[in-house]
């Protein structure tokens, strides 16, 4: 029993960050259709922006910080300079898009900085772990699961209590109608590609805390993960996402404790098979396009 509550704490840690990448991903998709494969790139320049903060000498709060900020001004200005122009094209060139934007960043990424990991060293608030009895956990695994329930209460605040919440909700269900009401479309998805950024930033704080280092790329796997957890919550569900992130990392982690030795190589096509099981059932996911807005 102590076993299954550990890995079930390591299972909402891990999933907890593939929800917060997947809301992202969702938002972006409700208003536009598009899936942002650019968007794990935004979680590699948070983790670059930390590192030069750091070897300036400034606190690791304002690391965090600036982190952050570095993603969500990059996501809107994707959106502006990537996106915009390709406005009511068809989804097959908003995708190519996507796709180049993330290769530019990438090899960016190894050509000014590195190629090679970079360190970033965390607080010794980091390390360690808790004993609770129950269950031993590691103080990121803790730190990852207390982030991810707070960022999610507070998206989930934006999106049913503040204009701009209603806002992209309202576009999410008929975004031609949202124009129409006045509601400034540009402005909009500005502010929506904002959003996904910071949730990419606070996925990426995470997400390097439990490696300890950042490499170009850093955000491929993971946004990769994030894109079957919106498909298994649902294309654009903001709920649903935020379910399949949880189900997902709950599913590798399981999957890597009880599985036999000899299989442990073939964890990753063993949970995509499961997956596949998932979406034949259901196949518009676990909460569906209709329940997007709800």
């Amino acid at each position: 029993m102590d076993i299954f509550l550990q890995q079930l704490v390591n299972g909402l840690s891990l999933g907890g960050t593939y929800a917060l990448l997947a809301i992202g991903l969702a938002i972006i998709y409700s208003i536009m259709g598009l899936i942002n494969f650019a968007h794990g790139d935004l979680m590699t320049l948070t983790g670059y922006a930390m590192i030069g903060v750091v070897a300036l000498g400034l606190p690791f709060p304002v690391a965090i910080l600036c982190g952050l900020v570095a993603a969500t001004l990059a996501a809107m200005a994707m959106e502006r300079i990537a996106f915009r122009p390709l406005r009511g094209a068809s989804g097959a060139s908003m995708l190519l898009s996507s796709l180049a934007v993330s290769t530019v960043l990438h090899i960016a990424f190894q050509v000014l900085i590195s190629a090679r990991p970079q360190a970033l060293p965390f607080p010794p608030m980091f390390s360690g772990a808790m004993d609770l009895g129950f269950a031993r956990i590691g103080n990121i695994q803790a730190i990852s699961i207390v982030v991810a329930v707070l960022a999610l209460i507070v998206v989930n605040a934006i999106l049913y209590r503040l204009p701009l919440g209603i806002a992209i909700r309202a576009a999410a269900q008929d975004f031609d109608a949202t124009r129409v009401m006045g509601v400034q479309a540009n402005r909009l998805i500005s502010l929506a590609f904002g959003l996904s950024g910071v949730l990419a930033g606070i996925a990426g704080v995470l997400w390097i805390a439990q490696r300890g280092s950042v490499d170009p790329a850093l955000g491929f796997n993971p946004v990769i993960k994030a894109f079957i957890a919106v498909t298994l919550g649902g294309l654009g569900s903001l709920q649903g996402a935020v379910l399949g992130g949880l189900f997902l990392g709950l599913l590798e982690v399981f999957l890597r404790a009880y599985l036999p030795e000899d299989t442990l190589p073939y964890r990753e096509a063993v949970a995509l098979t499961l997956v596949v099981f998932v979406l034949l059932f259901r196949p518009q996911g676990f909460m569906g396009k209709s329940e997007a807005v709800r």
